[in-house]
């Protein structure tokens, strides 16, 4: 029998965008994702990028395509970041998987004890969140979220909402 602990599947894809309404409505239309939930100028509670506090201004729209998250990204200045690792402003493309951790802090543990960088580490609405830098295996960064039963709730409502949502319906999730 397989060991789900020892599995780390993705549960989120995410991309930077340089507009999040022209993103959620693509998306909608050409995928039938959403509806999304946006967070505009998104601050966190404790945050480090690279051995920094500073932080960027983004704004973020989560979403759901079947089973998996989907999660634009717009940064809104030109502050170091994860995001602008890998892309310069005005680009756009795809920037990270993640995986949703029981055990954040042993998972952190174990993703630097196999050689990867700690990018940027946070904590924001209770719960944890880690970015590694993982390009030289998978092409982009991997991040590792903690699973408190707030935000499960939370997903689960808006999962559910994608399941019942239809086409020509608001893209927009109202929590």
């Amino acid at each position: 029998m397989t060991d789900p602990v020892n599995h780390r599947p993705f549960f989120q894809e995410a991309y930077l965008v340089n507009d999040l309404d022209a993103s959620i409505t693509k998306w909608s239309e050409l995928f039938g994702a959403g509806p999304f939930r946006k967070a505009m100028h998104h601050k966190t509670d404790r945050f480090h990028y690279r051995n920094t506090d500073q932080e960027a201004d983004v704004s973020y729209a989560f979403g759901y395509l079947g089973d998996t998250m989907i999660q634009f990204i717009q940064q809104h200045d030109d502050t170091p970041s994860i995001y602008r690792d890998m892309y310069a402003p005005g680009e756009e493309g795809f920037h990270h998987v993640a995986v949703l951790v029981h055990d954040f802090e042993g998972e952190y543990q174990r993703m630097r004890s196999l050689g990867f960088t700690d990018a940027c580490r946070l904590y924001a609405d209770e719960v944890d969140a880690a970015y590694f830098d993982t390009r030289s295996v998978n092409g982009c960064f991997t991040e590792i979220h903690g699973d408190p039963t707030p935000i499960l709730g939370r997903w689960a409502t808006m999962k559910r909402a994608h399941q019942l949502w239809r086409p020509g319906e608001s893209p927009y999730l109202e929590l």
